[in-house]
């Protein structure tokens, strides 16, 4: 069922506005911030346990429940619309569109203005704000899709749901202590499927380049997936240094093309696994 409904889950949120309206954070959001700033200030675990723990539980009860029925359909929407709300939150492409637009009239004013109000990104100089935006492409693609879909197909709903909300409590939290808590477990959570799309980047990219990157972070705790994702999609994608116009877009057009050719080498590894195993 697991690969059926990663397959759902792609067709909806390429042909269907469903991801938007299951989406909505904003309850789960206000109860953060009212618990930040409660008396629970200071235990920033115990938060987390309410936050993220318990909607956990509860849907591993429910799902408990509904698995023996009617030989799991009963789950199948379950699984679908979880795995749909734990994607990430907008629409890569869209939003970098004025960016893209911005930068290949060589206006670096307007790319500068548009890159901060739809990405939040800013940058000394133009070379840097390009930089900038292909870190956010491979950083953004990478937890939005790739790390929930590995951990919806190692461990199901549960997990990808875990995660999701742990990123939500990262980047919603008020509360220093408590983003860096929700920090350091989805960096656990980061640390196994980030390293599995970089052996992927290899295998659909330049093979050597991430070789010589990995052989020194393959085991490197300390390194951030975002740090991670971003020097191995560079390699792999052979992006040349940052200019501004066409060209730089194309390194944005190359990078996307890369991570496409992924996602289809890890669907292809799913269903081959699914066949196996069945």
């Amino acid at each position: 069922m697991s690969f059926l409904v990663l397959l759902l889950a792609v067709w909806i949120e390429k042909f269907s506005a469903l991801r938007h309206r299951v989406q909505r954070d904003g309850g789960w959001i206000r109860e953060l911030h009212k618990l930040e700033s409660g008396n629970l200030a200071k235990r920033p675990w115990l938060v987390l346990v309410i936050l993220v723990l318990l909607p956990v539980a509860l849907l591993g009860l429910l799902l408990l429940v509904l698995e023996p029925v009617a030989y799991g359909l009963l789950a199948l929407p379950v699984h679908l619309l979880v795995v749909i709300y734990s994607l990430g939150r907008g629409d890569l492409l869209g939003g970098l569109g004025p960016f893209r637009d911005a930068w290949r009239r060589e206006d670096l004013q307007a790319a500068a203005h548009v890159a901060k109000r739809d990405l939040d990104i800013c940058a000394e100089s133009g070379e840097q704000l390009l930089e900038q935006v292909q870190r956010h492409l491979l950083w953004q693609a990478y937890q939005s899709f790739f790390a929930v879909i590995f951990w919806y197909f190692l461990l199901g709903p549960v997990a990808a749901l875990s995660y999701r909300l742990l990123a939500l409590a990262e980047e919603n939290a008020q509360n220093p202590a408590l983003a860096e808590r929700a920090g350091q477990l989805r960096h656990a959570f980061d640390w196994v499927p980030v390293r599995l799309l970089a052996a992927s980047l290899a295998l659909v990219g330049n093979f050597v380049a991430v070789s010589r990157i990995m052989l020194h972070e393959l085991l490197n705790w300390n390194i951030s997936a975002a740090q991670l994702i971003n020097r191995v999609g560079l390699a792999a994608g052979e992006i040349p240094p940052a200019v501004v116009g066409p060209e730089g877009i194309n390194t944005l057009d190359c990078l996307w093309e890369l991570l496409l050719r992924a996602a289809v080498l890890w669907y292809a590894g799913f269903a081959l696994w699914t066949v196996l195993i069945h």
